[in-house]
């Protein structure tokens, strides 16, 4: 089936996508290069179709998340990316979207940003549907990546991403409220976290950091745009771009990001969750993205007593304790604003619902632990201002 691939209302290509694998087997031809998505390739004139199928099938649910299976099933489709046509392609972490060939579609009347969506994908993800047929698959939860479970709703006008923790103490959503509080502390761009409690069960909740004219472009899309040479590690080949595309301020975000990350001993900061933002309109790059999905963090899956057991990270290096040396500066962690800190953890997990689930003592294990890494992280960087 032919389509013209949209960002907003500007043509990039039109591309035949199989009716069953939903793969992009073919790309017709190319309207506008300086609009394909980033990463994505124009050589020998035409648009790279496996750099765009690599970017295509990001937007896809992984097959690691719950249910997903069940889900396929009775839907009758082979894979998530399969589903895609069904809502377009649309997204609210950017502006990309399919337009069927010839279609009069715009992107005012489509986007999830400005228009509703349904909740029947968000119903059958929460194993909570009552239908058997006649699903209305336009939502977002379609193209949002991640192997928890999740869903969009709207709250009062206001696009929220609701997503659980695994069992069975479904720590990851006390685990990004903690670290959003660390960061209002620090003054570190993020995405506010709260626990919401759904049928039973812990929900960390947030609002949509991307809006009509912002969009989020992962740094995995942003180390595409050029191949990194052998001497240079990922770390310097993403700052080199972020300031070849005018953010400069890059290693600030980054020492930011780092330092929370050892504080927080968060496990699985990929290359898909963090990035930059973009204005849609002008393509000119903003700033970094806040952060955000935190989740995977003061050992979520593990017990206290192994919390200091844990060393392993990414995305630049495998240790926390090599990877703290990337940062370039720590004058603007101004770790005083961290006293108390203990307190506040504690109360995001010692009431009555969340002790039941999580046992009496976590609330105090994990303070003990925050404020062990604060100090460890202090001590770093007062060894580091010795050095220089």
């Amino acid at each position: 089936m032919i389509y013209t691939l949209m960002h907003k209302n500007i043509p990039t290509a039109d591309i035949n996508i199989d009716k069953y694998s939903g793969s992009i087997f073919r790309i017709i031809n190319t309207h506008s290069t300086a609009h394909l998505p980033v990463g994505v390739h124009y050589k020998n004139g035409a648009a790279d179709l496996v750099g765009l199928n690599e970017w295509w099938s990001s937007r896809t649910i992984p097959e690691c998340r719950p249910g997903l299976k069940a889900v396929l099933e009775k839907l009758n489709a082979r894979s998530p990316k399969a589903l895609l046509r069904s809502s377009l392609g649309l997204s609210l972490s950017d502006h990309y979207w399919i337009k069927p060939i010839f279609s009069e579609l715009a992107w005012e009347n489509v986007n999830f940003f400005d228009n509703d969506f349904s909740g029947d994908m968000g119903d059958l993800l929460f194993d909570e549907s009552q239908k058997a047929e006649g699903f209305d698959l336009r939502s977002p939860d379609i193209s949002t990546d991640g192997c928890l479970k999740k869903r969009w709703i709207i709250s009062e006008g206001k696009r929220l991403l609701l997503k659980g923790g695994d069992p069975p103490y479904f720590y990851q959503p006390f685990n990004e409220a903690i670290a959003a509080a660390v960061m209002a502390r620090l003054d570190i761009p993020h995405v506010p976290y709260s626990v919401a409690w759904h049928n039973g069960f812990p929900y960390s909740i947030c609002a949509n950091f991307t809006s009509q004219n912002l969009e989020f472009i992962p740094a995995w899309r942003v180390m595409q745009i050029r191949k990194k040479p052998n001497h240079i590690n990922f770390y310097t080949h993403y700052v080199n771009i972020c300031r070849e595309f005018g953010i400069d301020d890059i290693t600030d975000s980054l020492d930011m990001m780092i330092t929370l990350d050892y504080i927080i001993t968060n496990e699985d900061r990929h290359f898909n969750n963090f990035g930059i933002l973009r204005d849609a309109d002008t393509l000119k790059w903003q700033c970094a993205a806040p952060i955000f999905d935190s989740g995977t963090s003061l050992g979520c899956d593990r017990p206290a007593r192994s919390l200091y057991e844990i060393a392993e990270c990414k995305p630049f290096k495998s240790r926390h304790i090599e990877q703290l040396k990337l940062v370039t500066s720590f004058d603007r962690t101004e770790f005083s604003k961290l006293k108390g800190i203990d307190e506040e953890i504690s109360s995001i997990m010692s009431d009555n619902r969340t002790m039941s689930l999580l046992g009496e003592t976590r609330h105090r294990d994990i303070s003990r632990f925050v404020s062990r890494r604060i100090s460890e992280v202090e001590k770093f960087a007062l060894q580091d201002v010795n050095r220089q």
